[in-house]
């Protein structure tokens, strides 16, 4: 007999953790289309050729390739024709480039889908996993004003999921390379290995990354160092004291001055469009590792558990899908490993077991009445309310147990005593209270009390 058990590197959750991750997702996908933003899916399956356009080893080594069982016997040396999509990016490239002529620009889409990762397995690192992706593609070009909406966004989500204060930290990469430039380090390639490295900053800590710029990888002179580190320890603490701190950084080439330029007018978009100034802040730090951002960079972490890393992560790139098409697509985008963040919030104690998505359990007191629970089910249903009814008859006491155990709220329960005084008991297996309400008002009755509990806990994340 086979041992039942998962792989390494995949979330499997019981019922109840289940529908708090689907109320994560549901709050992620009524908020992305709140700001305009349409919905999009790609096959979990692509070719190998269109994913592995993103050269450089890494992407190649934690890429899982897709072969049927007729194909094995024919298979010979080589990529194998198709792959496991790894994130939503290249599938969004592709995906533009061949429907091109039939998409209004500029284009707004979300995206939330698994994506497949070779990764090593270890706590927190998954193989399988949500991502919950926002791009807005233009065509020739795109405002910068696109960049400050997503702060926008990201505020909504977070707020609305209620895990704590947080900060939406933003940097600018023409800012870096120009303050690179200035240092002496005008190699394109070694300000993108650079700023690898002073991403990290926060992850490593200082004397780390000194450690490695100083050595033979790098051999950067320590007073060039000691100024780049100095310049990423740059925070703001307020929207003036921001503006501020871009005004003291003083001049630089034609990079670095749009850089602080873009992300000035960013910081004023940001704060129009509503997000509190506490929620957002400058962290020249942030460099993003994925080498096509070009511009505005985002990371959004929790103030309060900073142990749990980025929660959300993005940024500006240049051209999209230069692999697969001659049109310039500029874009902006960020991304939610909504699998990641809900097993982090989840070890952080901030998220608990849901209540079940059924509202109403119909308790079973005699054979006799199945019918007339089956219609006192139907009533519910068709007010709106999710009903299940005990289709065998079982002890009080086993039917209450089984809806704590599932984590639905109220029993509805009907024997002699309650049919012939037309009235239905209702059990609150919250409160532990026990109240009647008429046969005829019982489908209004508990939609007060299901709207009254929302409300209670609207700023409950599960």
């Amino acid at each position: 007999m086979i041992k039942p058990r998962t792989m390494p590197g995949v979330m499997e959750l019981l019922p109840r953790e289940q529908i708090a991750l689907q109320r994560m997702l549901d709050v992620i996908r009524r908020n992305y289309e709140r700001f305009g933003f349409l919905p999009v899916e790609t096959p979990a399956i692509e070719l190998s050729e269109v994913l592995l356009t993103k050269t450089g080893g890494e992407t190649e080594r934690q890429v899982y390739f897709v072969q049927s069982t007729g194909a094995l016997d024919k298979a010979g040396e080589g990529v194998p024709e198709l792959a496991l999509r790894f994130d939503l990016t290249v599938p969004l490239a592709r995906y533009v480039a061949e429907h091109e002529h039939d998409l209004a620009f500029p284009f707004r889409r979300y995206q939330i889908q698994r994506v497949y990762r070779g990764e090593r397995a270890q706590r927190g690192r998954f193989r399988e996993f949500y991502q919950a992706d926002i791009d807005v593609i233009g065509k020739d070009g795109l405002s910068i004003r696109f960049d400050a909406e997503l702060p926008a966004v990201i505020h909504a989500i977070f707020t609305e999921l209620a895990i704590g204060p947080f900060t939406i930290q933003l940097n600018n990469r023409k800012l870096m390379r120009g303050f690179l430039a200035g240092l002496g380090i005008a190699d394109a390639q070694q300000q993108a290995l650079v700023l690898r490295e002073v991403d990290k900053l926060d992850k490593r800590g200082a004397e780390a990354v000194r450690v490695t710029l100083t050595g033979d990888a790098f051999g950067l002179a320590g007073e060039v160092v000691d100024r780049l580190l100095e310049f990423v320890r740059i925070r703001s603490h307020g929207h003036d004291d921001a503006l501020a701190k871009l005004a003291a950084l003083g001049d630089g080439d034609e990079t670095f001055t749009a850089g602080v330029a873009e992300l000035r007018e960013v910081l004023a978009m940001v704060r129009a469009l509503g997000v509190p100034e506490s929620a957002y802040a400058i962290n020249l730090s942030i460099a993003r590792g994925l080498d096509y951002y070009t511009g505005t960079v985002f990371e959004t972490t929790l103030n309060e558990h900073p142990q749990i890393g980025s929660i959300c992560s993005g940024g500006r790139y240049e051209n999209l899908a230069s692999n697969y098409t001659k049109s310039k697509l500029p874009g902006v985008g960020i991304s939610i490993g909504v699998t990641r963040l809900f097993w982090q919030l989840r070890e952080a104690g901030l998220i608990d077991q849901a209540d079940s998505s059924v509202q109403v359990l119909v308790g079973l007191l005699d054979e006799a009445r199945l019918h007339d629970n089956l219609q006192i089910a139907r009533e519910l249903r068709a007010a709106g309310i999710n009903a299940e009814v005990q289709l065998d008859a079982r002890k009080l006491k086993a039917q209450m147990q089984y809806a704590d155990r599932a984590g639905i709220r109220f029993v509805a329960l009907v024997g002699d005593d309650e049919a012939a005084r037309a009235v239905v008991a209702i059990k609150d297996m919250r409160r532990g209270a026990q109240f009647e309400v008429a046969r005829g008002e019982l489908a209004s009755a508990l939609r007060v009390e299901i709207e009254q509990s929302r409300a209670m806990r609207s700023g409950d994340p599960a």
